[in-house]
């Protein structure tokens, strides 16, 4: 069977895979959930938008004859990622997921641990401070019960409206971003406390270990439990399992 892959992307790995293979020359297309207004531009002939849920993929899947899925979405595309998986059962459609490692913490890091923005907002309920407040665009709203912070904001997108906290710095960037320049930041705005989402990988680490250097606690988001899935840390892994002859199917 010809290999005719569809990667979920919208992450820096997803952007490194659909370059390998489009050098490969191997066949493909990459779906963006179209969050970001100005998305990198790929190697391979993309789309833009959802699918419509499980049944939505289930149909493209099949009426684009695809035979393999590479879920490159965020560590926290939570939904995207469980349809993935029960789309792919139901047609048997080889999945693997190119995801990055969770952070550890290490000698020297504060982390305080929360399951989700739910708990990251509980945790701010606590006097003033000044927080760089790295969760995305898409959940700024949800932090509006505490609006007695100073907040930090770098995002790609600037917020669709008025943000419901009344002291802010928005700062428009797209990493990856160096320790350096996050030490700098930090010492400029006089942060006390990092929220972060624990994305894994090396893009968004900086500010990790300029908290670390600083001495500052982070908040840090765990990751959501997903379905049981094959993984891969890296696009050669990823390449290795689509050229394996016994690549098994679905999950």
């Amino acid at each position: 069977m010809q290999t005719n892959l569809l990667v979920l992307g919208g992450t820096t790995e997803a952007t490194a895979l659909c370059r390998a293979l489009s050098e490969a020359g191997i066949r493909g297309s990459v779906s963006l959930a179209g969050r970001v207004a100005r998305p990198l531009r790929q190697p391979l002939p993309q789309r833009i938008g959802g699918f419509g849920g499980v049944g939505g993929l289930v149909d493209y899947l099949r009426d684009h004859a695809i035979s393999h899925v590479v879920d490159a979405t965020h560590s926290f595309a939570a939904q995207m990622s469980a349809n993935a998986v029960m789309a792919c059962a139901e047609l048997g459609v080889p999945l693997i997921a190119l995801t990055r490692a969770p952070w550890q913490a290490g000698t020297g890091d504060n982390w305080i641990h929360v399951p989700d923005i739910t708990g990251a907002v509980a945790a701010l309920d606590r006097p003033a401070a000044r927080v760089m407040l790295a969760v995305g665009r898409m959940h700024l709203a949800e932090f509006a019960p505490n609006p007695q912070h100073f907040y930090l904001l770098r995002l790609i997108d600037a917020p669709d409206g008025r943000l419901p906290f009344p002291r802010h710095q928005i700062i428009q960037d797209r990493g990856p971003f160096s320790v350096a320049g996050d030490l700098a930041l930090m010492r400029q705005h006089r942060i006390d406390l990092v929220v972060s989402k624990n994305s894994g990988g090396t893009g968004a680490a900086a500010k990790i270990a300029a908290a670390r250097q600083l001495g500052l606690p982070v908040l840090m988001i765990d990751r959501p439990a997903l379905p049981a899935r094959r993984e891969a840390h890296s696009v050669g892994e990823v390449l290795a399992w689509l050229h394996h002859p016994d690549t098994p199917r679905g999950v």
